[in-house]
C-alpha cells in the first residue's frame, strides 16, 4: 500500500493537467508492481512564488518533491531500482528533468498507520 505525496513547483501561469494524478497513480502502480487500488497518490501544486532555493538569485527552479511511504520499503539494489523508476515516471509525466525530481523516503509505515481505525501489522 504505497502512499505517494507529490508536490510540483509550478511555473508562473502553469496549471497541472487534469488527470495527472490518475496518470501518475497508474504509472507508479506499474513501477511498484502494485495491484489495482493498492497505490495512492496525492498531488499538489506549489506556486513558484512560494518556493525558493538559497543562493539561487533570480534563477527559478521548478522541482517536484515526492514523499514515499510504504509498509516495508525495499533495501539495497531493490531500493535503488525503485527510486529510479519513481524518478523516471514522475519526470516524464510532469515534464520535469529527472534531476529536479526529489524523492523523500518515509520510515516503514507498518505498525505506524491505520486503515479504517485498524493498525497495519
Amino acid at each position: 500500500m504505497p502512499i505517494l505525496d507529490i508536490e510540483v513547483v509550478t511555473r508562473p501561469g502553469e496549471r497541472l493537467a487534469d488527470g495527472l494524478a490518475s496518470a501518475l497513480a497508474d504509472a507508479l502502480g506499474e513501477a511498484f508492481g502494485a495491484g489495482q487500488g493498492r497505490l495512492w497518490v496525492r498531488l499538489r501544486e506549489l506556486p513558484a512564488q512560494r518556493y525558493a532555493e538559497n543562493g539561487a538569485g533570480g534563477d527559478r527552479f521548478h522541482p517536484v518533491f515526492v514523499t514515499v511511504g510504504e509498509g516495508t520499503p525495499p533495501e539495497g539494489e531493490a531500493l535503488a531500482e525503485r527510486l529510479s523508476r519513481i524518478t523516471e515516471c514522475v519526470a516524464r509525466l510532469t515534464g520535469r528533468p529527472a534531476d529536479t525530481v526529489h524523492v523523500i523516503l518515509e520510515p516503514a509505515l507498518r505498525g505506524r498507520i491505520a486503515f479504517g481505525g485498524k493498525l497495519s501489522t
